[in-house]
This record gives structure tokens, C-alpha cells and sequence, in this order.
């Protein structure tokens, strides 16, 4: 995996840097928002996209 490919997921709630992904940046030119489970918030939120 490319250290350019690498982004951080960062909670919506409590703004927590809790997951790493990838995405190819040449077809994605998006943010990401997932629903992941942050253990501070012991619930599932949105995760967005953070800047590097």
C-alpha cells in the first residue's frame, strides 16, 4: 500500500482519528463518510474523511 493512497478516519462525534483507510484518489475525488464504530462514543457514527 502507497503512502499517498492512505487516508484517516476521523469520528464525527468526538473528532477522534480512530480508523485508517486507502482510496485511489484518481477516481475518487470525493471525501469518504462511513458509518464505523467508535469505542469513546460506544456507538456507530459517521466517520469522515480527515486532512492529513
Amino acid at each position: 500500500m502507497s503512502q499517498d493512497r492512505l487516508i484517516k478516519l476521523a469520528c464525527a462525534k468526538c473528532k477522534r482519528i480512530n480508523y485508517w483507510s486507502s482510496k485511489n484518489k484518481k477516481l475518487v475525488e470525493r471525501k469518504i463518510t462511513l458509518n464505523k464504530y467508535c469505542k469513546w462514543d460506544r456507538a456507530q457514527t459517521v466517520h469522515k474523511e480527515a486532512k492529513r
